[in-house]
């Protein structure tokens, strides 16, 4: 499929600057989140997670996939939500777990391989009478819904996917967003992920220790000292990097998805628009704009971000 290099998206000037349409995006501005109606979804294992949705009439529904440390009514959710509420779809905005407000409980958490959550996400969602399902992922939430398309059989339901700010090697990002300015993003996230791994010992002493969430400074650290012994299915962090990283699971994708990487994403790294692999692939679209930040992308002349423009026509192109 096309690697798209040739972007329509354009935004004024002070947005082609991607730490300023990120910060912008994602905190400055506010956005209303839909009026979910909410649902504990138990899971096979003993836990839940919280699942936000708003049903409509109509047979088609999008799936969303929050990013690291987010949930279901941060402002990229909003926005995406209540576009596609505007043209009649369902919408089901899941929460990882320990996401939306209620810690889970059992001692995991979540990570960018979690793809077990979303595939009982989506099998909720077929089971509502749904007949078109789409998905849409920010950041995280798009390798999650990634890994999962590769590496699952696809209900014919699914019909396509839109993976936004999506990271395509893991250890690329990582290396990204541990240098320079990039790391007041890391900053943020450790702090957040570093209170929930105190909790976590809390709950589980004899599994967990305090002494875990003291020495996280970085994000390797989360995965080689939290997601790697307390998940299971990775032996070290260079295994979580690849079997975690969306870059070797895309052979097993079978129907049409948006990659949409910016270039000047302060995330990113060098390895996340995979160009060559966009051209060789029969489902995989890569649309690469100049700018539009980390789950940006302001419009000049619209209240929608363009990511979300560009999801639901590449949805109406693709059905």
């Amino acid at each position: 499929m096309p690697y798209i290099s040739n972007s329509s998206y354009e935004t004024d000037f002070i947005f082609q600057n991607g730490h300023i349409s990120t910060i912008y995006s994602g905190i400055i501005r506010k956005l209303e989140s839909p009026e979910y109606r909410r649902k504990r979804l138990f899971l096979t294992d003993g836990d839940f997670l919280l699942l936000d949705y708003v049903l409509q009439t109509s047979k088609k529904a999008i799936i969303l996939c929050h990013g690291l440390e987010g949930d279901s009514k941060k402002n990229y959710n909003n926005a995406c939500a209540n576009f596609f509420i505007e043209q009649g779809y369902s919408v089901f905005a899941w929460n990882n777990r320990s996401c939306g407000g209620e810690m889970n409980l059992l001692p995991n958490l979540y990570h960018h391989g979690s793809i077990e959550d979303l595939g009982a996400v989506i099998n909720y969602v077929l089971a509502q009478n749904i007949e078109e399902v789409f998905l849409v992922g920010f950041s995280l939430g798009g390798d999650q819904i990634l890994n999962y398309l590769g590496r699952k059989q696809v209900s014919e339901k699914i019909k396509a996917a839109v993976a936004i700010s999506a990271p395509f090697q893991l250890k690329s990002s990582a290396e990204k967003i541990q240098g320079g300015i990039s790391k007041i993003y890391l900053s943020r996230f450790i702090r957040k992920i570093r209170g929930k791994i105190q909790q976590k010992s809390v709950q589980f002493p004899s599994l967990i220790s305090k002494e875990i969430s003291k020495n996280i400074k970085s994000f390797e650290d989360v995965i080689d000292r939290f997601i790697v012994p307390v998940h299971g299915g990775y032996t070290d962090l260079a295994d979580y990097y690849k079997k975690a990283s969306p870059a070797y699971s895309t052979d097993g994708i079978n129907i049409p998805v948006l990659v949409l990487n910016a270039w000047d994403d302060p995330i990113l790294g060098k390895e996340d628009h995979p160009i060559a692999l966009a051209e060789q692939h029969k489902y995989l679209y890569l649309e690469t704009p100049h700018h539009g930040g980390h789950c940006a992308f302001p419009l000049k002349i619209s209240k929608h971000p363009y990511s979300v423009v560009r999801a639901f026509e590449f949805f109406k192109n693709n059905t």
